[in-house]
């Protein structure tokens, strides 16, 4: 027999790929397991309808550890989903949500949020992450960049929602998160920065109606936002995009 051979038949490479095999498709297995920690079981949306565990099935919680000191629970069986009004336009399990009062508040179809944690993101230091510049002097616009503090913010209707008094930035990334639109009926709202296009002459932003800037949901503190609090505004605006005018939610041709 040739080196490495145990019979005729069986060899030592041959044990090695099979252990490689099998070793492989263990590893498929929990990827997947894992990968069931979030958005499992599926919930059809409907009072006592069926919930979807996929395969393989949903692990057992493990709790997690945060840099804060704080304990996560995954997957937490009693943590609550976002809420949301609406109904379906359809008795049939899967059919679409219609949104019920007023669509940009709703939560459903691009206006849906998760549950987040109501605390702000912080950075490695332990300070809030995302904070306006008159917080962080030590950050700036370049000056090649446009400086949009003190232009108008245009909606979609063409009239002034308000106009810029600050941005915000996030001191992890280097980069600008929101524009803080100041309202003319007084107070301030967080304007999302990729929801908005910045030029010379103003700040155009198309998801939303000069007046609905007023409803946009507000920070809990002037100067920091949570990670609940992002998914809100977020959503808000996103929501916008379908919902803000009627004719939006009808075929283009």
């Amino acid at each position: 027999m040739e080196t490495g051979a145990i019979t005729q038949y069986v060899d030592v490479a041959q044990l090695v790929l099979y252990a490689f095999w099998i070793f492989f498709a263990g590893l498929i297995y929990y990827l997947l397991r894992e990968n069931h920690r979030e958005g499992y079981p599926m919930d059809p949306g409907r009072a006592n309808g069926p919930k979807t565990d996929g395969w393989p099935a949903v692990p057992k919680s493990k709790t997690y550890r945060l840099a804060n000191g704080h304990e996560v629970l995954s997957p937490d069986p009693a943590r609550a989903d976002g809420d949301y009004q609406g109904e379906p336009v359809n008795g049939w399990i899967g059919a679409p949500l219609e949104p019920v009062g007023d669509p940009l508040l709703a939560g459903v179809g691009p206006g849906a949020w998760a549950r987040r944690a109501d605390v702000p993101d912080m950075t490695y230091e332990g300070e809030a992450k995302i904070v306006p510049l008159r917080v962080a002097g030590d950050h700036g616009v370049a000056v090649q960049d446009i400086d949009p503090r003190g232009l108008p913010v245009i909606g979609a209707d063409r009239e002034q929602a308000g106009v810029v008094s600050d941005l915000w930035v996030d001191k992890s990334e280097m980069m600008f998160r929101y524009l803080e639109v100041a309202l003319p009926v007084g107070g301030s709202v967080l304007l999302p920065i990729n929801f908005a296009r910045i030029r010379k002459d103003g700040v155009q932003v198309h998801a939303l109606l000069s007046d609905q800037f007023a409803r946009v949901p507000a920070t809990r503190h002037p100067e920091q936002i949570t990670l609940l609090e992002e998914e809100k505004i977020t959503a808000y605006y996103g929501a916008g995009t379908l919902y803000a005018t009627p004719q939006r939610q009808e075929p283009m041709l």
